[in-house]
């Protein structure tokens, strides 16, 4: 049984079924002995202003649990908030240390990508270094498929349906017209393309696919670019490309760069976008024909009217776990899953370091990158089909999809 009292946070970019994870550390604990379970608001750096809520005050029931599951976004806020190294300021450790310590925590959980490792990473050392009897576990949350060791991280699976639906539309709806036209659709992806690639699913027998992918892991060159959306041209009138938007060129700059840096986040991150828009304005004054950039944005982790029951279900799985490893005593962890076959598609999950897996990267083999980097082979459909596998609907409200959410006020009183 867990001892004394739980807080989970969320950190990074949400997904359409971060809260599922949310859900599964909430009711493994509940159901384990935990005392109170708190949400910090806004991941860390929020617990730094002492913003966090008892979330059995805002998870009341049976239905609110399935409908915080299906709910889109981060349920407790965000943050992309950078601790230092450990050495270079304990006052803030001790800060955050001191807030646990009278809320009585002893099992920390932390939803998120690379950054949010970066911080379990630290706090977990910190709290070994100084003898804190406190559990900290990292949940794998991003629609990016990039930690390293896990086989695929919850969030991937549904923004790769839902990429894979979006672009089987967008391809029929580019074949309308009798004339010549480029669509270049833009997708997520800094240094890893795994959800660029995901657009290559919507390849079947109703419909072609993309006719091109351009991921970031193989340098860009917009004279090739332009060579070969010709030779595509000759065999069809519209062409429909997927890109990253992190694609650069050799010499390392981002196309959406306009040759100048752009703004960073916290953590020296380059905020990108208006790759499909550059691209375009280019093949239109290069080719003369009707050329289209489209972004996909924030959708693509927020439409959790397309999730994927596969995701959701192992996102709710990877909160769940990562209560158990803390009840054995584990500290310094995330959760990972470890494929064990793809036909039938079946999964177990483990704890394993996170200092192997904080601040590195896992991208698409270079293997599964053909055609002079401009597709992606079948290796990839067999290792992503199962990921989007089977639907989970929304509760529909007068035509809507009804949402969980915390009130401002509530948490005000």
């Amino acid at each position: 049984m867990l001892k004394g009292n739980v807080i989970v946070g969320q950190s990074g970019g949400p997904t359409s079924v971060i809260n599922s994870s949310l859900v599964g550390v909430f009711k493994a604990s509940k159901d384990n002995g935990a005392g109170t379970v708190y949400g910090m608001l806004h991941g860390i750096e929020g617990l730094l202003k002492r913003q966090y809520v008892d979330l059995s005050e805002h998870i009341r029931s049976e239905l609110e649990v399935e409908l915080l599951k299906r709910t889109p976004s981060s349920f407790l806020g965000s943050c992309r908030f950078k601790l230092p190294e450990p050495d270079e300021n304990t006052q803030i450790y001790e800060q955050l240390f001191n807030i646990l310590t009278e809320l009585d925590i002893k099992h920390f959980f932390y939803i998120g990508g690379n950054d949010s490792m970066d911080t379990i990473k630290k706090l977990s050392y910190y709290g070994k270094e100084t003898g804190r009897d406190i559990t900290f576990i990292g949940v794998p949350k991003t629609i990016d498929n990039d930690l390293a060791i896990t086989d695929h991280t919850p969030g991937y699976g549904s923004a790769a349906k839902y990429i894979a639906s979006v672009m089987k539309e967008i391809i029929r709806d580019s074949k309308i017209y009798d004339l010549d036209s480029v669509t270049i659709v833009e997708i997520m992806g800094r240094n890893a393309g795994w959800l660029t690639a995901a657009s290559a699913l919507s390849k079947g027998e109703d419909c072609v696919g993309p006719d091109l992918i351009y991921l970031p892991e193989i340098p860009f060159d917009y004279n090739e670019f332009i060579s070969k959306i010709e030779r595509k041209k000759k065999e069809r009138k519209s062409v429909v490309i997927a890109v990253s938007e992190g694609i650069r060129t050799k010499d390392g700059l981002y196309v959406c760069e306009n040759d100048k840096p752009g703004y960073g986040d916290s953590f020296g991150h380059n905020i990108l976008g208006g790759t499909a828009l550059k691209l375009a304005d280019f093949v239109g004054s290069e080719l003369g024909v009707k050329a289209r950039g489209i972004e996909l944005s924030t959708l693509q982790r927020c439409a959790s009217h397309i999730v994927s029951r596969t995701d959701i279900t192992e996102a709710y799985m990877a909160g769940a776990d990562a209560v158990k490893l803390a009840m054995k005593g584990e500290s310094g962890k995330m959760i990972i899953f470890d494929r064990i076959s793809n036909d039938p598609y079946l999964i177990s999950t483990a704890g394993y370091d996170v200092n192997m897996i904080a601040n590195k990267e896992k991208l698409v083999p270079k293997e599964w990158i053909i055609d002079d980097g401009t597709y992606i082979s079948n290796d990839f459909a067999v290792y992503a089909a199962p990921l989007i596998i089977g639907e989970l609907p929304p509760f529909m409200v007068e035509g809507l999809p009804r949402h969980l959410y915390i009130d401002d006020a509530a948490i005000k009183s």
